[in-house]
């Protein structure tokens, strides 16, 4: 963060001054104080189980110079009615700072999936143009997306933000914290439907993102989703379309999968002076990331990369968030496909089908299935569409793990008529025993769910270096 007094982040943030006015914050901002480092600002969030205000000795014990807090401690303070929004106005004042003295340029990126792969493949685009500041992991909500702008300081050029919305005007406090100069939507779809009320709350909430640009900013639509490229009627300024259909601004053209489940394609720019064209061949796993990749394209071409820049860092760029697609071939001839980081039916449907590309027909396709999370009603048909999609594409055994996932063994076992080719597993542990007797060299293994059932554990444990499975006999 840009150095700051302890006068100026209580003007920043409303709060009351319980400091010596000059003390300065040099260092980080963090909500966690085994992060702190010499100088940082250690933001004291009240939590269900634990109390930033409890930590807040030891996080000036171990350098913080000051504390956001929001009650008066024996320690230096500024005071404030409401930590967290605190935060955001922080966040909120260093950014108009930076704008003000500079030409940092901030991208928001949201949608229903692809959001934080988006934002790994963008932050690859531009880094070697300029510092660049990308969130961690998902830091893509009202404490995760101040924290990373207050990461960005002086010498920041790109800022690429991703907004998460579980709910109704969740952007539109993002956005008022960092209004950007790009807007990315990836998708509508049916993820966090419970919060919404339906896809067209969805498409309502997302659209946020679009009505809370910057004076003179940029909409990035996905033109092959109906219900994001009608964003651009609510728009305040210019818009850009990427997709795989024929009016899309930046195109994807001749789509190729290889057996690796890896995508090519000849990317097609339109721009005032005509048409450029240039092969891109992708290093992520999975035909939907062809969607990522157009999105990180258009949103760096706006921001003045050349197709050929573009190109030749798609080329070398990966997913670097974990659990997502993340691919390990083990030395017992084992794959294994994480993507247990997130789940909802869209990118269910993806990475079932990256599966089957995945196994073709000589190696066998194994799917490892947890519960999609914050379905709402519709919870129960979402997951037996899914176990009928199993069948469809012939996935030669599937392993559903839980009892909120029951509805994938529903939809499989009605589908397909299926014995020994589904089983139920109650927990990850049991997962985890069923699984070690059951693989064997050749297969091909996808773990699939939202993070909160705690499969991710069981992708961990496969992809381990010493991991193990059957390879006609113990491998």
């Amino acid at each position: 963060m840009i150095e700051l007094t302890a006068a100026q982040v209580a003007a920043a943030t409303g709060g009351r001054l319980a400091a010596d006015a000059e003390v300065l914050v040099r260092g980080p901002v963090v909500v966690d104080s085994r992060r702190v480092q010499a100088g940082s600002l250690f933001v004291a969030l009240p939590g269900e189980h634990v109390d930033g205000h409890d930590y807040a000795v030891a996080a000036v014990a171990a350098g913080a110079t000051l504390v956001l807090a929001g009650r008066e401690l024996d320690v230096p303070c500024v005071v404030v009615d409401d930590v967290q929004a605190a935060l955001g106005e922080l966040a909120r004042h260093v950014l108009a700072t930076l704008r003000a003295e500079g030409d940092l340029r901030l991208v928001g990126i949201t949608g229903s999936v692809g959001k934080t792969t988006t934002k790994d493949l963008l932050g690859q685009l531009l880094g070697p143009h300029g510092s660049t500041v990308v969130p961690r992991g998902s830091f893509n909500n009202e404490i995760g997306l101040p924290l990373t702008v207050l990461e960005a300081t002086r010498e920041t050029r790109f800022l690429v933000l991703e907004m998460g919305a579980s709910g109704v005007g969740h952007l539109t406090y993002l956005t008022r914290i960092a209004p950007p100069d790009v807007a990315v939507v990836l998708t509508v779809g049916s993820a966090h439907l419970g919060g919404f009320g339906g896809i067209e709350g969805v498409a309502r909430a997302k659209a946020e993102i679009v009505t809370g640009l910057a004076a003179g900013g940029t909409a990035v639509l996905n033109a092959d989703d109906r219900r994001v490229v009608a964003m651009a009627e609510v728009a305040p300024g210019a818009v850009v379309t990427f997709g795989t259909i024929p009016s899309a601004d930046v195109r994807a053209e001749d789509l190729a999968i290889d057996r690796a489940g890896r995508a090519s394609f000849t990317l097609r720019v339109r721009h005032d002076g005509g048409e450029e064209r240039t092969p891109v061949t992708l290093a992520l796993v999975g035909e939907h990331h062809v969607t990522n990749a157009l999105a990180a394209a258009t949103a760096a071409l706006q921001l003045g990369l050349r197709p050929a820049d573009v190109a030749a860092g798609l080329a070398g760029a990966s997913a670097l968030s974990p659990h997502r697609m993340q691919v390990t071939d083990r030395p017992d001839g084992i794959t294994v496909i994480d993507d247990s980081y997130n789940a909802n039916p869209d990118s269910m449907r993806a990475a079932l089908r990256a599966l089957a590309v995945m196994a073709g027909r000589e190696r066998r396709s194994v799917a490892v299935l947890g519960e999609m999370l914050e379905l709402g009603e519709g919870s129960r048909a979402a997951h037996d569409e899914i176990g009928r999609l199993v069948v469809r594409l012939n996935i030669k055994l599937l392993v559903v793990v839980g009892e909120g996932a029951g509805g994938f063994h529903d939809g499989a076992t009605q589908e397909g008529s299926w014995g020994d080719e589904v089983r139920f597993a109650p927990d990850v542990e049991a997962a985890t025993a069923l699984l070690r007797d059951e693989l064997r060299e050749g297969d091909v293994v996808l773990v699939k769910a939202s993070n909160g059932s705690g499969l991710w554990r069981l992708g961990d444990e496969l992809a381990a270096p010493d991991a193990t499975g059957r390879a006609g006999g113990d491998a």
